[in-house]
């Protein structure tokens, strides 16, 4: 397996910072560019639940502030004892920003346990690639 070291401890690092008073479910991410960089991202809720803010979608949203377009790969983690995989709106928001090669990557408190392909996490999906 590559060494997904620095992505992993962005966002290990992220979900170490997420706001989660509600649900008490933290969740990190951390995207690298096609580049190179990597935008970490955690959740955010809010008491009018569900307008909270999803790890994935404020790696994204980083990523783009940051001038990044592409992801090369994504790793997605949380304070649960099970991987947990992206919901379907964000699903769609990595896809969004994808390449046909792009890695998802689950990974628990210490190691990326599952790698998926783009195609693999939104079978079937609408896109231009």
């Amino acid at each position: 397996m590559k060494n997904y070291h620095q992505l992993f401890i962005s966002a290990r690092e992220a979900l170490a910072r997420a706001y989660t008073p509600y649900s008490r479910f933290g969740v990190g991410a951390a995207v690298e560019t096609d580049d190179g960089r990597i935008f970490g991202g955690c959740n955010v809720e809010n008491v009018s639940y569900p307008c909270g803010t999803c790890a994935e979608e404020s790696a994204i949203a980083a990523m783009i502030c940051g001038g990044g377009r592409k992801i090369r790969r994504i790793l997605i983690t949380s304070d649960g004892k099970e991987l947990i995989s992206p919901c379907g709106a964000c699903r769609q928001r990595i896809l969004e920003f994808c390449l046909p090669e792009t890695e998802i990557l689950l990974a628990d408190d210490k190691e990326v346990k599952k790698i998926m392909t783009a195609a693999e996490l939104l079978p079937g999906a609408f896109r231009e690639f």
